[in-house]
């Protein structure tokens, strides 16, 4: 009987122990456990970063793959043979028209104006000899001291060394222009590329170029436009005589580095026919190139656009995100609220898109921290600069 009453004791102690711990582990859960409202109101809204809309004059435009040819190029060959002993320039340098650039050894030329100079001379006495002979037989032609047939002879002799001395006078004028053509100089002002010949080999007409001279301001840009387009562009404006320089568009050119050149170009040549292989007529723009920084052989592209313009949003392409509705921004109002916003996207302007619709300017759009956000979600929206060429981010503090 003992036993069991000292069992039953020990049963009660351990109920008892079991329950409290219970209660204490319960109450310390309600203390550790705030409400849901509580966390709510105690989390910050999440910070990101907001560009101000911009404008811009834009009109319509059209992008081709052009490529870049010289204003004026020359390949330099040799008109006469012999040594070349001389250079005047170094290579890929900048020349001036009419400078020296190659001369070729003059001996043999000078000798042979020497030679023809003396042939002439000789040629011009003879012929002084048979006037002289001409006159004094018609002297006495009259009187009957020669036949008629002596005189004839006279006046032929005569004929014949005035014809000798033209001869010469030819001779001589071919053998100074073979002399001046010992001295290569440049047709033109420009650049001047490699040099095949080095001083000391012999060169003639039948070598290959010496080297070749570029002038490359301005510089042309040709590219090719479809047949289909061509036409219709000229159905509309129904202008098949006006000069292409006057056609109304603005021609800027983007390099093959993504860098868009300085400066605008202008249309100043339209085929006259149509490519039968390609179905496509040929254009030409020039740019001025004055530093020489494009040259020629560059692939680029060359941007058509129309003088016609209206204001349309800018955006950084770091702000545009695409769903199944298709691309979109989310946008910032004065509340601080989160919303998204369907735009469409135009032509892109180095690292901005052009929005044709469903932004203004002035709004604020997301461009970092999009990932912490979504619609209806309050944030806290600090301003930033975008760089429209690079896409740099920048705070307003170092604008």
């Amino acid at each position: 009987m003992l036993m069991r009453k000292t069992a039953r004791i020990k049963n009660q102690s351990s109920s008892f122990i079991t329950t409290a711990l219970f209660t204490v582990a319960f109450s310390s859960a309600l203390v550790g456990c705030p409400d849901d409202k509580s966390t709510k109101q105690a989390t910050p809204p999440s910070a990101v970063s907001v560009f101000n809309v911009v404008t811009q004059e834009v009109g319509d435009y059209r992008e081709f793959v052009a490529r870049t040819e010289a204003f004026q190029e020359v390949k330099i060959r040799a008109r006469v043979e012999g040594e070349l002993i001389e250079r005047h320039f170094d290579e890929g340098s900048a020349v001036e028209k009419d400078q020296l650039l190659l001369r070729i050894d003059p001996s043999e030329y000078r000798s042979t104006v020497a030679e023809v100079e003396a042939d002439l001379k000789s040629k011009k006495a003879a012929a002084s000899a048979a006037q002289r002979d001409l006159k004094r037989g018609r002297d006495v032609a009259s009187q009957g001291f020669i036949s008629q047939s002596d005189l004839d002879k006279l006046l032929t002799n005569f004929e014949q060394a005035t014809a000798a001395v033209k001869a010469a006078e030819a001779e001589l004028e071919k053998a100074k222009l073979n002399l001046s053509y010992t001295e290569i100089r440049a047709p033109f002002a420009g650049r001047i590329g490699k040099v095949n010949y080095d001083v000391g080999n012999i060169i003639g007409p039948s070598s290959d170029e010496l080297a070749e001279l570029t002038d490359v301001d301005p510089i042309y840009v040709s590219f090719q436009v479809e047949e289909a387009d061509y036409i219709s562009y000229r159905q509309q404006h129904q202008t098949p005589d006006r000069d292409p320089r006057d056609v109304p568009i603005d021609l800027s050119l983007r390099l093959p580095n993504n860098s868009v050149f300085p400066g605008k170009g202008v249309l100043d040549f339209a085929d006259t026919k149509i490519n039968r292989n390609t179905g496509t007529v040929e254009l030409r723009a020039s740019f001025d190139n004055p530093d020489g920084m494009v040259m020629p052989g560059l692939f680029v592209t060359l941007i058509v656009e129309s003088t016609n313009k209206k204001e349309l949003a800018l955006i950084p392409q770091v702000a545009v995100q695409e769903n199944q509705q298709g691309k979109f921004v989310l946008v910032v109002n004065d509340e601080n609220t989160v919303s998204m916003r369907v735009v469409k996207l135009g032509r892109r302007i180095n690292a901005m898109w052009v929005v044709e619709s469903g932004l203004e300017a002035g709004e604020k759009v997301i461009i970092e921290g999009l990932q912490k956000v979504r619609q209806g979600a309050e944030v806290k929206a600090v301003e930033k600069n975008v760089d429209a060429t690079t896409g740099t981010i920048t705070s307003k503090a170092n604008s």
